[in-house]
């Protein structure tokens, strides 16, 4: 079944913007019109911030503020207890996901409360 496409969405560039967007269209074998609907498409599903995505920036997060933790602690002399240890990683597992949230919402305008938790 074939869909309807009856709706357009327009924008202005400039002379070397639309060479440059034509050059695009044509290195990957499409018109301008099906290169900039794939485009648009891809581009607004990407911004939507999938769950594995939004777990392993978590993750990257929790381990970045270990690694700055221990560095920190190596720097000033100080030699970290195992409960110093659990400690920092207890830390980073309980501020991860908040973090990312809001690294996510800074760099994507993201609404907080869309992303999983």
């Amino acid at each position: 079944m074939s869909m309807l496409r009856n709706k357009t969405i327009a924008t202005k560039v400039t002379e070397e913007e639309c060479a440059r967007l034509e050059q695009m269209a044509d290195a990957a074998g499409q018109s301008m019109s099906e290169w900039s609907r794939q485009i648009l498409l891809g581009q607004s599903e990407s911004v939507q911030t999938g769950e594995a995505e939004q777990i392993l920036l978590a993750e990257v997060l929790a381990l970045r503020n270990i690694l700055v933790n221990l560095a920190f602690a190596q720097h000033k002399g100080e030699r970290l207890s195992l409960d110093d240890i659990r400690h920092l990683l207890a830390d980073a597992d309980r501020t991860k996901v908040r973090k990312a949230a809001e690294r996510l919402e800074a760099g994507f305008g993201v609404n907080r409360h869309d992303v999983q938790k």
